[in-house]
């Protein structure tokens, strides 16, 4: 008799399991269930369709119904929503929500691919006619229609995450005013708030309103039929219209009514092997639990890479290879206008939530590398930060800049899935060419610096350390030329070039800290190393230098409305 299994959800990881259970099993029965009208869709492209970037729409349909009957073999009824799981029977109940019937159906192994559904939090006011979330291609018809219909002149989207700023930059590209409210004090919160900074920036020059660490209060509708956006610090903005993209929750339903094993947040809790609490039921996707590759703790990655991988395994183990799945890193990428962001692991607010401490537990360093060799044309900065533990593991890392930025991070999360510390950074052998990167590539740089500070070579501090400092114990040295402390320097600091800087140690007491910063942190690094062996026993390079102090301080919300200069000492930008 052939195995008959039925999956619960045709997108990513439903998809992926149907393929390559035909691919192992020939015989099998597969039926795939999806309550939508649409399978294996790129809805990773959906806001590039919205903003004209994919023009054609077809394009985003991977596969339809038709196209895994014939090539696959497999039965997938779209518009078919299970409702209910009967374990002890082993069958499901399902709505065909075309016709309007109820029916019954058995399986042998069931899956779960249930994905998750876009958080709409219980606002006043929220679910008006102008605003839309953003998850499904019948979600991006309504966006284009209303678009098309209304001629919006200006936006809000709610929330900065990947869709939120994704969605943020197609908007403008169609030419509408776009505003961003985030009730976080910055986007993207796989980022350090230092590394935000650089994508605030950039947001700002593309004339993005920002209005972070700000909430929504409440929605209306004007007179004129606009929605006016009120805010929690009493700001109001009116939009033609909104997207709301605070956050995804797990449709874990179906498993709850079944009771099988979820977690407080509703997640599915799988073992390695994708079984749930029942051996004959897998899950998959968006809604299940994972175990994090770096903390070791339980969490929820909703990414579609991990969930492509999860239905390529889930396959394996239904048809008796012994296929686990370890660990998710939530490494992931987004491109925002002229620049991309990265990252990978964890981040140094994840550190300090599981209670993990600055300097004693973890340190970061923050290089600012050229994308290839700077004599050939083309070579832009970017900004790479990792993070490393006090015996060399590296738990995490981000970048931002214009190009290169994913290849890194890529190099440092296939290293990371092989245990490799800071250490190994320093010794990988990377592919060089001038058009392409450095004789040093940007990881082997931030391995040397990661390298230099656990072996007592030079220690760093953070711009976020900054105010915490003793000034009056405290030597702030800015070792740049004079031509480029004309730009701007931190307040109170000490100006000694580094070529001058063996002249003129007199002039610095040895019994002070002194914290040194010169563009990036490179000069800074020789000037430390100068002072440690001239009897100066307490000296820390500012991390990423004051390219990062520069951008780590202005406050980029929306200057029209808010204007808070951040003013401490010694950390305020003073103009030359």
């Amino acid at each position: 008799m052939s195995l008959k299994v039925v999956i619960v959800g045709g997108v990513a990881g439903g998809a992926s399991t149907a393929a390559r259970l035909r691919r192992l099993d020939e015989k099998a029965e597969i039926i795939m269930m999806e309550r939508g009208p649409y399978i294996s869709f790129a809805n990773c492209g959906l806001p590039y369709h919205i903003g004209g970037t994919i023009a054609d729409r077809e394009e985003l349909l991977l596969f339809s119904p038709d196209d895994m009957k014939s090539r696959f073999n497999i039965d997938v009824r779209i518009w078919n929503e299970v409702v209910s799981i009967d374990r002890e029977r082993k069958i499901v109940s399902v709505a065909d929500r075309e016709t309007g019937e109820s029916y019954e159906e058995s399986y042998d192994k069931l899956v779960l691919s249930p994905g998750s559904t876009p958080f709409i939090p219980p606002i006043p006011g929220i679910g008006g006619k102008n605003m839309f979330t953003l998850w499904t291609v019948p979600d991006m018809d309504r966006i284009i229609s209303h678009i098309k219909e209304t001629k919006p002149a200006s936006a809000v989207v709610v929330g900065g995450g990947f869709i939120g700023l994704e969605m943020v930059e197609n908007l403008r590209e169609l030419g509408i005013e776009v505003s961003i409210v985030e009730m976080l004090d910055q986007v993207m919160q796989s980022l350090d708030y230092d590394m935000a900074q650089f994508v605030h920036r950039h947001l700002s020059s593309h004339h993005i309103r920002l209005f972070l660490g700000d909430g929504v209060d409440s929605f209306s509708e004007t007179p004129e039929g606009l929605t006016e956006i009120s805010l929690k610090s009493g700001l109001s903005l009116n939009a033609g219209i909104v997207i709301l993209a605070i956050g995804v929750r797990p449709n874990s339903s179906l498993a709850v009514e079944a009771r099988l094993e979820t977690n407080r947040r509703g997640g599915i809790v799988v073992d390695r092997h994708l079984r749930t609490s029942d051996p004959d039921i897998y899950a998959v996707g968006d809604a299940i639990e994972v175990t994090h590759l770096v903390s070791g703790e339980k969490t929820m990655i909703p990414l579609a890479g991990p969930a492509n991988k999860q239905g390529r395994i889930c396959a394996d183990n239904i048809c008796g290879i012994g296929s686990t799945y370890d660990a998710s890193q939530g490494t992931g990428v987004a491109k925002i206008f002229d620049i991309t962001m990265a990252s990978t692991g964890l981040n140094e607010k994840q550190l300090e939530s599981m209670g993990r401490v600055l300097n004693k537990d973890f340190k970061a360093t923050v290089v600012h590398p050229r994308s290839h060799s700077s004599y050939y044309p083309g070579a832009y900065p970017m900004t790479l930060k990792v993070l490393f533990d006090m015996k060399g593991k590296i738990l995490g890392a981000q970048a931002v800049g214009y190009t290169g930025v994913e290849k890194r991070i890529d190099v440092i999360a296939a290293s990371m899935r092989f245990n490799a510390t800071i250490y190994d950074l320093t010794k990988l052998e990377l592919s060089y060419a001038p058009p392409y990167s450095a004789a040093k590539d940007p990881v082997n740089m931030a391995g040397f610096n990661a390298e230099n500070i656990l072996n007592g070579i030079c220690d760093n501090i953070q711009c976020r350390e900054l105010p915490a400092v003793d000034i009056s114990n405290t030597v702030i040295l800015d070792v740049r030329t004079p031509m480029e402390t004309e730009s701007g320097m931190i307040t109170g600091a000490v100006s000694i070039p580094l070529d001058d800087l063996r002249d003129r140690l007199g002039e610095l007491d040895p019994e002070k800290e002194i914290i040194v910063y010169c563009a990036v942190g490179f000069r800074a690094y020789l000037a430390c190393r100068i002072l440690l062996q001239n009897g100066f026993k307490k000296v820390r390079n500012l991390a990423g230098g004051y390219t990062t102090y520069s951008t780590w301080v202005p406050r980029y919300y929306d200057r029209h409305f808010v204007d808070e200069p951040v003013a401490f000492e010694p950390c305020d930008v003073v103009p030359g």
